[in-house]
């Protein structure tokens, strides 16, 4: 006879079961490809770099360029170095970049290669460059690969020459080109100069025109991340992702910085546009004001849809957090939050979160798996769930309405070209979350039911 009652599930440390993340090397890739005219370059093996492409390939609907110093048996055993420099030689003399962004995987780290002599050993061709990071595959997540690349140009190129420029740095943090494209629309409407680092619009989202562009014309140019230096502030979005590369810059640079959460939702809109209303001495416009009153009234209208009901929410940490705090102020119930990439931070703030709105029950879980998450939901089960891609199984087996967001997501199209940060974002989340509910809605009520609920 089954045993249906619930059950503790016992803590993993070594193995995980159907993860919530990916590799350093994806996010290594994805921060490189946010530089105008750099070609990223994997210091593995050719299968590595084809996995990461391949990856964000089928999440942006994009090519993703990378090129690769093709580790072979003998490389494995003696050191990459040849392949490094002979593959970067290869790759300015054919594909002509501006600069090359280096970042090992797990085979190279794993024998100990000394990326940054071979590169300083490297003969430069006359105006190029080339920068590394340090990204072993079996620490971190892609996030993690993400501010390391990050880091990585930051040490390589930022300079200070004692006056400031007058510009804010934005850091985005791990999001979408449309979610780039919101961040530039706010600081302009601001009136805030900034220099948006990386910056993947018009690279990953860029239009068709009928001639393959092998570096289209979006990026953060070498000059905009030299130029860092010299600005006048940072905002760094997504505490996870972007406190580090802030770090870097000021210690190297001395340059200050505000780590502010994700601006999804009100309050984290709300968060942002005040700084940079301090930092641009302008007043927030009524175009903006007018965004934030449509997004409370669409709240107001669907709340007896949304209040009460349970959520799951899984994916990156900062891109989890923001939803976990739009959710709230939706009067929803955030019952499991779990991110794949480590670090206790997580957890702290989100439970923070949650007694601030007086939540009890919920759980929080960082380098968790969505094992673990689907445990918990058939322990007590959810009215929602949000994340990425991988929990269409989930939803599936369980019956429980599901809204794809964050990375990846492989299996709808035009996601990465709309925001989900900034009122706009958020409005279009609350469509998202209240269509869901309602298809679920319409597909398991009865006929004589829907015209007395709706």
């Amino acid at each position: 006879m089954l045993n249906l009652t619930p059950k503790e599930i016992a803590d993993r440390k070594a193995l995980t079961i159907n993860p919530c993340k990916t590799c350093q090397p994806v996010g290594a890739l994805y921060c490189a490809l946010g530089v105008h005219k750099c070609m990223p370059h994997s210091h593995g093996s050719q299968g590595c770099v084809s996995y990461h492409r391949t990856f964000l390939t089928r999440h942006f609907k994009e090519p993703a360029i990378a090129s690769t110093s093709s580790f072979t048996e003998g490389a494995s055993v003696f050191g990459g170095g040849s392949n490094l420099k002979t593959g970067m030689k290869n790759v300015f003399d054919i594909y002509n970049p501006d600069i090359i962004a280096v970042h090992t995987t797990c085979l190279s780290e794993t024998i100990g290669d000394d990326v940054g002599s071979y590169i300083m050993d490297f003969d430069m061709p006359e105006g190029k460059l080339a920068v590394h990071t340090n990204t072993p595959s079996y620490v971190g997540s892609h996030v993690t690969g993400f501010y390391n690349m990050m880091s990585g140009f930051i040490k390589y190129l930022a300079e200070s020459t004692g006056t400031k420029n007058g510009k804010v740095g934005i850091f985005p943090g791990f999001v979408n080109p449309g979610d780039i494209r919101e961040l530039k629309r706010l600081a302009g409407l601001m009136e805030m100069p900034y220099i948006m680092f990386p910056d993947q619009s018009g690279v990953m989202d860029s239009p068709m025109t009928g001639n393959y562009e092998m570096y289209p014309k979006g990026g953060t140019t070498i000059e905009e991340i030299t130029a860092l230096g010299d600005a006048k502030h940072v905002l760094a979005l997504g505490m996870f992702t972007s406190t580090e590369p802030a770090n870097v810059l000021d210690r190297k640079c001395k340059v200050p910085y505000d780590v502010l959460p994700l601006p999804m939702g009100i309050e984290g809109t709300d968060e942002l546009l005040m700084k940079m209303a301090q930092l641009s001495g302008t007043e927030i416009p009524q175009a903006l004001e007018d965004e934030r009153g449509q997004l409370v009234d669409v709240m107001l209208d669907a709340h007896f849809y949304h209040h009460g009901k349970k959520v799951a929410i899984f994916g990156d940490p900062d891109t989890v957090l923001g939803l976990t705090a739009l959710v709230l102020e939706m009067g929803m119930i955030p019952k499991y939050v779990v991110t794949g990439t480590p670090g206790e931070g997580f957890e702290i703030k989100a439970k923070e979160m949650f007694a601030k709105f007086g939540m009890e029950g919920c759980k929080a879980k960082a380098a968790a798996d969505l094992f673990d998450l689907h445990q918990w939901i058939k322990n007590e089960s959810v009215d929602l769930l949000i994340g990425s891609s991988y929990g269409k199984q989930i939803a599936k087996a369980e019956e429980i309405p599901f809204v794809r967001a964050g990375f990846p997501v492989l299996d709808r199209y035009a996601h990465s070209y709309f925001p989900i940060v900034g009122y706009k974002g958020a409005l279009r989340l609350v469509e998202l979350i209240t269509n869901a509910l309602l298809d679920h809605f319409d597909r398991t009520c009865a006929d004589e039911d829907v015209d007395v609920v709706l």
